[in-house]
Formats: C-alpha cells, structure tokens, sequence
C-alpha cells in the first residue's frame, strides 16, 4: 500500500485561532475547527503562521539525532544537565525510534511555562557537569532545555486555545479546565532512526558490548535465551512480518486531550564504510531534505471513509489531534484518531525529527461514561471490519483490520465508568505493552 490517498489537512493561522479563543464568535472558522475535531472530520488539523516557530524548529529537531547517536556517557551527561529523561531503553542498539522527555509544567496564572530550574534540581545536577565533553559538543547542547521549554510553551499555548475553543461550541468548560487542573504537559523530543543510524548503533553496540557479553554468557551457564520473533525497541517480541512491519511507531490513539506536534524534519546522512573494519559506518554528514513524497509520513485511519490516509501538512506547522480523554470528556462530539508513523521505503539513509507535546488531564480526573458510546465511529472494531467497501480492497482491508486488532486494545477494555485518568493511563499502557508485544513505543 504504498500510494496511499493524502489528506491535506485544514490549517487556521495563529492570529486567527487567537482572536476565535477570546469571547466566542460562532464564525465559520470555530465551525470548521469542530468539523475537523468531531466525529465526521479526521480528528486533526494544523495551525501555521506561529511567531518564532520556524527558528525554535530549526534549533531543536536536529538535536533529536545528535542525541541518539551520541556515546551513552556523554548522552546521560547532556540529558542530565538540562533536566530531561527518556522513555525507551536506550541502552537497546536494535531500537528505532530515541525518544527524549520533559514534564513542562504551568507557572503563576497556569499560562506559560516555567523555564527555569529551581535550585533543588540545579543542587541534584551540579555533579552532573558538561565539564568533560569537547567544546564542539558542550556548545550544540548549550540552548536544549531552554530551546525545548520555549517550544513546548508555545505548543501548550496552542493546546489551551483549541480546548477553550471546542468547550465554547460544545458547552461548558470540561477540556480547558482539565488541562489547566493538571498543572503539566509531557514534552517528547523524537529521533526516528534511518536504517543506517541503526547499523551505526547496532555496530557501536558490537563493539561495547563484545567482552561483556563474553562475561554474561558465562554467569548465566547452561539457560537457553527464549526463541521466537524479532524484537522491537520495547525489547518486546515481534512477528516477522505483517502490516506493522515497516512502520516508526506502531498503531495507536494518543489517550490524553490533545497531542500537538511539529511538523517533521527529515534528514539526509551520507555514510563512509570504514575499509580496515567490516560492517563498520562512519557518519561523514547530513543536510535537512524536504518531505518524501510530499507528505509528513504520519498516517491515520478514517472510519468515515473506511480508509487510511496518509497526513500533509505544510512546512513549519502544527498538527493538532484529538486523543482519547477529549473524546471521552466531550462525550463523542470530539473524535480520537487513529494513527501511526510510516518509514519511508528505499531511502536508508532518510531519518525524522518531531517534537512533540502530550497534553492531558489531572491524574484525578475522574471520567464518566454513562452518557458515552465507546463505539461511536472510532475504532470500536465494526467500522474497520468494513473497510473492503470503501478505498481498501477486501483483502488488505481484512488484514489491516486483523493486524490493528492485534495491536490496539479496544477503549471499552480499557475504560469503566468512575476510572480516573491515573487509572485508565495506566490500564491503556498495561493493555498495549503488556499483551501481544507488538506495540512499538510511542
């Protein structure tokens, strides 16, 4: 399936979105926001003409690789230093994607971010100083958290906008209040590695890891290490092929309120294979290339036209989609999408910088579904199951159908009625990581 049909997503400018997110208007504007988040639209759309995005982009995304690709001493160094963690295993040279995280937190009046560490965290890191690294690299990670803060602010800014926004045309004030009750936001900066960052890393991982793991075979004697299907990045069992096969990130919904994210930056590396040295890469350079194919390589499923579109979005901009809490709190008139991230075929040597802010609840919110239809037209499974009608043949419909419903646990598993979002987020996670092991991490 790789031409797939392209959505190309409705885009509001930033000053127009501000002026909807003052007193309400009832414009047609508002009313094209909520026919691309309800249940008829795609659940996602863009916003562009944001100040000072283009350079926040530009100075953060290509971090994502150089981080990845870095030494793992070096790399705890530099996280540590600016405050960020990570939720992959990076220790995992056979992982796809490098995932670097923050906790953005509202300050005074819950409106912006705060952009200073307080002294405590300053105290906990001044024993993880950049001290030993080259200037070179003390110098490329200098502005990281500073330039992640900024960011991350202006993308909750535009999350706090849309939520005021769909609570002004849906009634109340359910989305924005939930937000702002729970005082943070999950900022994820995220490398997808081409094939070739992962030859480098599998091959440095070679290297590392020769003599220990000539000590780990002895301590563990006679015991069989279990057999089966490749691993993913979770170091979860995956099958040999199928659908999810070429995928960066797996099928899932986001189970927060809004996901907001960058409009990708994809790179081009040139490789050098070392001739004293098999199977050796040295990475000589990389250039910012435009978008393969035109589009951004997010994919997404739509159960209005029983098909799977592949996401457009115009250069510097950002998409914002609906996650699943939107869906629950708005009672259905918000609708959570379906979606994963596609690689590329036939270009090794291409790989994808996203930053990404995941805005969601208060881990008390307590969600009530006596009003709500968890099979409304999402993915409940029936609509999928039909895909052979519309846009899909018969049969990559009913294997599209089969391989998601391996991989995405319905919500009526994950969600009864009086779960607070602390537990339905948990559930969610234990439900897509810890059944089948398809599930790449997100």
């Amino acid at each position: 399936m790789e031409e797939d049909e392209v959505l190309e997503l409705f885009e509001i400018q930033y000053s127009d979105l501000k002026l909807l997110s003052s007193p309400p208007s009832c414009s047609r504007l508002e009313k094209m926001i909520i026919e691309n988040l309800g249940p008829t639209g795609p659940g996602l759309l863009a916003v562009t003409g944001v100040p000072n995005a283009s350079l926040l982009r530009w100075k953060l995304l290509p971090l994502a690789r150089k981080l990845a690709l870095l030494s793992p001493d070096d790399r705890k160094r530099i996280l540590k230093e600016h405050n960020l963690g990570s939720d992959v295993p990076l220790k995992n040279p056979e992982r796809n994607v490098s995932s670097f995280a923050m906790q953005l937190r509202y300050d005074q009046g819950l409106e912006s971010i705060e952009t200073k560490p307080n002294s405590e965290e300053i105290a906990q890191n001044s024993s993880l100083s950049l001290d030993n690294l080259d200037d070179d690299m003390k110098g490329e990670f200098k502005n990281l958290g500073a330039v992640f803060k900024e960011l991350g602010s202006c993308m909750m800014e535009l999350g706090l906008c849309f939520a005021r926004i769909c609570d002004w045309a849906i009634g109340g004030h359910e989305l924005e209040q939930s937000l702002l009750e729970s005082c943070s936001a999950k900022g994820r900066l995220i490398h997808y590695h081409s094939t070739l960052d992962s030859l480098v890393l599998k091959q440095a991982g070679r290297k590392k890891g020769s003599a220990k793991k000539q000590a780990n075979n002895k301590m563990v004697g006679g015991k069989k290490h279990s057999e089966g299907g490749r691993l993913d990045e979770n170091g979860d069992e995956a099958g040999p092929c199928g659908i999810h096969s070429n995928l960066w990130q797996q099928w899932h919904y986001d189970y927060g309120i809004f996901t907001v994210l960058t409009d990708p930056m994809f790179l081009s590396a040139s490789y050098l294979q070392e001739t004293t040295a098999a199977d050796e890469y040295l990475v000589s350079s990389y250039e910012e290339c435009g978008l393969p194919s035109g589009h951004c390589y997010l994919q997404i499923y739509d159960p209005n036209k029983n098909k799977v579109l592949m996401v457009k979005s115009s250069p510097e901009s950002f998409i914002v989609q609906v996650g699943e809490s939107a869906d629950i709190l708005s009672k259905g008139r918000l609708r959570s999408t379906l979606h994963c991230v596609r690689r590329p075929s036939k270009l090794e040597s291409l790989s994808r910088e996203s930053f990404v802010v995941f805005l969601q609840p208060a881990w008390s919110k307590t969600f009530s579904v006596s009003d709500y239809h968890m099979d409304h037209g999402g993915f409940g499974h029936q609509k999928l199951k039909e895909s052979g009608e519309n846009g899909l043949s018969n049969q990559e419909g009913n294997a599209l159908s089969q391989e998601i419903q391996k991989i995405v646990p319905p919500l009526s598993a994950r969600l009864k009625d009086g779960m607070t979002f602390a537990e339905f987020s948990r559930e969610t996670t234990k439900q897509y990581y810890g059944g089948s092991g398809l599930q790449s991490n997100r």
